[in-house]
């Protein structure tokens, strides 16, 4: 089974994907890990930013690695990589 979910891309993830959103079909039950590998997958750039980047989930940031995540449609997930400024 499947969710659509909306996926933003910011600052450097934008620019590696050419994107600055999209809806995606994303299994509705999935790992923090599984679901970047499915990014992955659909725009491999993004490795550039393995080990980097934090996924934002419904607002609320989690690692990647093997936290449990139940998506719905119309959900947000978000690809925050590392920001710099002053």
């Amino acid at each position: 089974m499947t969710a659509r979910v909306t996926v933003l891309y910011f600052a450097r993830s934008a620019e590696l994907t050419g994107h600055r959103s999209e809806v995606v079909p994303l299994p509705v039950v999935t790992s923090s890990s599984q679901l970047w590998g499915h990014l992955l997958e659909l725009h491999p750039s993004l490795a550039a930013l393995q080990d980097q980047v934090v996924l934002a989930v419904r607002q609320q940031y989690v690692s990647i690695g093997d936290q449990s995540i139940i998506l719905a449609d119309g959900d947000e997930v978000a690809v925050v990589p590392p920001l710099s400024g002053g």
